[in-house]
Parts: C-alpha cells; structure tokens; sequence
C-alpha cells in the first residue's frame, strides 16, 4: 500500500471514529484535507485544538471591541435598547419631557456592558475546554457560524451564572441601576400607569452576552472565509480544506 492509500485508510478510520458519516462525506473530507495541507491530513486532535484557538481568537478580538468605549452604544448590532418589556416607561417619560434621563440610563446601561466585555475573555476560554474531538469534528463541517453556535448552546447557563455579577458590578459603576431605578420610580408616580419593577440585572446580562456572541460569530466566519484571519499555522492547515471544498 502506498503512503497516500496508507493516509487515505487511517484518515476513514479517524473520520468515522469522530461522528457518523457517509463515505461520501469521508471523501470529501478527504480530498480537502490533503489539498489544504500538502498532502497531511490533519488528525483528530488538531482538528479539535484547530477550532478551540479558532473560538479563543474571536472571543479575544470580540471581547476586545465591545469592551471599547461605544463597543455596545455605538454599535447597533449590540446596543442594548430599554427592556422591551417595559417599552412603555421609556414612551410614556418622553411624553412627559424626561427623555434626557432615558438617554442617560440607555448609555450608562450600554457602559456598564462595555465595561463587564473587559472580563469576558477568562469566563469564555474556560467554558471552551470542555469541547470533545466528535464535537470538534461536526463543528467543522457545520455553517460558519457552528462553533459560535455550540458555544452558546453548551456554556449559555455557565456563562450567564459567572457574566452576571461582573454586569450587576459594572452597571452600579457606571450609575445605570440608579438612574433606572430613579427612571422606574418617576414612572410609577404618574397617575394611572401600570407600576413596573423589572429585573434590570438579568435583562442586561443577557444583552450583553448576546453582543459578545454576535462578535465572536463574526469573527468565527473571518477565520473561515479569510485565510489573512488565520494567524497561525494550526488555523491555516485546519481551516484550508474547507477553501477546497
């Protein structure tokens, strides 16, 4: 058996030990890798360590963004509005000539998020070490957006338990919880109105992982899609096969 069938064989093996797939799926699989590489198929193992610094990448470089000043507020992908679910506050003080204090709160709100990204990093690279070889492996045949996907879907609980206190500290800091509790309060006193008392911390912890999660999906197709994104030569022969397929 030549070298390229002795590779071929042991690259099915390696393939369908990972997940289950058809042989066309191993071919093209395959094909690509020896394209990508030269000829060396990456293994399993890099595959997996490939995608783990594809995420520790875009959640450096997203967390990097939305800790800037406007990285939440002047970004309207992420910019954290007033809670939906009180929409009516925010209306009916406007109406009243108290929008310069719903402004106020909406930027101290967006702070505080711009402020809480700066920890991000630790919280997002802990949660992506539990990724296994098959999750590595799906992952890198999945949509642009797959890694980002299973991050959210794996460590969304983790991520909120350990995001929270960072965002509840950060919004006292920048003077957001008084001014929404000020906010609320004014409101409640108008005569007639519905009174209000919603969970400011939760609403704004999640908001703020979602805007960490819009940059990191960015940031995860740039590296699938940019081979100048592709700062070292693990994410290089990772990535490369799929610029074949």
């Amino acid at each position: 058996m030549d070298m390229r069938k002795l590779l071929y064989t042991s690259f099915v093996a390696l393939a369908l030990g990972a997940s289950a797939c058809t042989v066309a799926d191993v071919q093209r699989t395959m094909d690509g890798v020896l394209a990508g590489t030269g000829g060396l198929p990456v293994t399993r193992d890099e595959v997996a360590a490939g995608l783990k610094q594809a995420l520790e990448v875009g959640i450096k470089s997203g967390s990097n963004q939305a800790s800037q000043v406007d990285g939440y507020y002047g970004n309207p992908l992420l910019r954290i509005p007033f809670p939906e679910d009180v929409q009516r506050v925010e209306n009916t003080l406007r109406k009243v000539g108290l929008g310069n204090e719903v402004d106020k709160f909406i930027l101290t709100l967006n702070r505080g998020a711009e402020d809480a990204a700066r920890s991000a990093v630790p919280v997002f690279v802990d949660a992506i070490k539990q990724m296994t070889i098959a999750d590595a492996w799906a992952i890198l045949r999945g949509d642009d957006n797959a890694a980002t996907e299973y991050l959210r879907r794996t460590t969304s609980q983790q991520l909120y338990d350990k995001f929270n206190p960072i965002i509840v500290n950060s919004l006292e800091k920048t003077n957001a919880t008084r001014y929404y509790t000020d906010i609320v309060n004014q409101y409640n006193k108008i005569p007639l109105v519905q009174e209000v008392n919603p969970d400011l911390d939760d609403y704004a912890t999640k908001k703020a992982i979602d805007g960490l999660f819009v940059l990191i999906a960015q940031e995860e197709q740039n590296i699938r899609e940019n081979p100048v994104a592709r700062t070292t030569d693990l994410l290089r022969r990772v990535f490369s096969q799929q610029d074949k397929s």
